[in-house]
């Protein structure tokens, strides 16, 4: 649907992913009339290609851009560099020439262990980091050169441990998710003590339209987007494995050094079966295996002291697994790529059941439920649905 002459411009890149989503359904959302986000995949714009870009926003003529695109984090060199690191730039780039804000979402990857990190806190650019940490860091360090030197209107997003319902790709905590749900887990691969910072996927949008509607207060600035208390690893596996009342993983903590030598050994098998023809690859997560050993919990204070309200403070990644439980374990078993597991209490198909067998007894427990409120209980509510 092409924009009315009253609506704003903006232009989103990496629209199909679950944080690039929940920005365009907000939008789309809470903009109507006004804001008019545009998502183009790759086939329209390439962020490989230069020219692609520049052919783009010179007919869309955007009023901000929103880079949320990202390449898989176990990319080879190349593509870590031409999409992480250079389309990066040739967006900031067009955004300095059109005048106008361009918010860039970075990761807590790009920055050291330890407790209670600051914005500050950043690694120093080493050759060899892993290629998305490489990227990310290269690409915040271009944004600030820019702003030096042409005046880039931007801010940055730092996130932790993303959370969140509807990403179609097994990814990050969700992959972590998945191997409990999957019994693939049979001890915890982490040790007692070690925190995380989480960042919840569908209150992103709320800060994004804030600080774009504050440039004066956010421009050139880098914020920690997480949740105010860090998390313990530990304490949220074996919280995923009591509501899904599983029996493993077991509470025995595996060592880092014996975690590492039975990655190897995985590793050096799936070479093998790759050569036989199978198609195998390890999970791209393991790369940063070492962090499941170690803290790393960033600072919320900036983001507290700033005018952003939190639209659901209340919501952390405990009060949201009963919703992500129902999602994924539904979704992942409708794809054939979970066996059923014991999750009566978050299973939709349960009542599918009762009103074949027994109507009368769901048509009493519908009456029982009218009184309790309606809106707080949707799904759309309460896991942030995109779409």
């Amino acid at each position: 649907m092409m924009p009315t002459t009253s609506e704003k411009i903006g232009v989103l890149l990496g629209g199909s992913g679950l944080l690039g989503g929940a920005v365009v359904y907000y939008f789309k959302t809470h903009g109507e009339g006004r804001i008019n986000v545009l998502a183009p995949n790759s086939k329209k714009l390439s962020l490989r290609d230069p020219d692609d870009i520049r052919r783009y926003f010179e007919r869309s003529k955007p009023a901000f851009i929103i880079n949320c695109a990202i390449a898989a984090i176990d990319s080879d060199p190349q593509l870590a560099y031409e999409i992480n690191y250079l389309g990066t730039v040739y967006l900031a780039k067009a955004a300095q020439e059109l005048g106008v804000p361009y918010i860039h979402l970075s990761s807590a990857a790009v920055m050291p262990t330890g407790h209670n990190l600051s914005e500050e806190a950043r690694l120093n650019l080493r050759p060899d980091l892993p290629n998305y940490t490489k990227a990310k860091l290269m690409a915040e360090l271009t944004l600030e050169h820019l702003r030096r030197s042409k005046g880039l209107d931007y801010t940055i997003i730092r996130l932790g441990i993303v959370y969140g319902a509807h990403d179609h790709k097994i990814q990050g905590f969700h992959r972590l998710f998945f191997a409990i749900i999957d019994r693939a887990m049979p001890v915890l691969f982490t040790k007692q003590g070690a925190m995380h910072s989480y960042s919840n996927a569908r209150k992103l949008p709320y800060f994004i339209a804030q600080l774009l509607e504050n440039r004066t207060e956010f421009s050139g600035q880098i914020y920690n987007f997480v949740d105010s208390n860090p998390v313990s690893l530990s304490q949220l596996i074996l919280t995923i494995k009591a509501y899904l009342e599983l029996k493993t993983p077991r509470e025995i903590y595996l060592p880092f050094f014996l975690a590492k030598f039975g990655m190897g050994i995985l590793t050096r098998f799936v070479r093998l079966i790759t050569r036989l023809g199978i198609d195998a690859r390890m999970p791209a997560e393991l790369m940063f295996l070492k962090k499941f050993y170690e803290t790393q919990t960033l600072s919320a204070a900036k983001l507290r002291n700033s005018s952003f309200r939190d639209p659901y403070p209340e919501a952390t990644i405990f009060t949201e697994l009963p919703a992500l439980i129902e999602y994924y374990v539904t979704r992942w078993e409708h794809l054939n790529l979970i066996e059923s597991v014991a999750k009566k209490k978050f299973d939709p198909r349960r009542r599918s059941d009762e009103f074949i067998r027994t109507p009368d007894q769901l048509l009493q427990e519908i009456h029982e439920e009218s009184g309790q409120a309606f809106l707080m209980q949707c799904p759309l509510v309460r896991s942030g649905k995109e779409g």
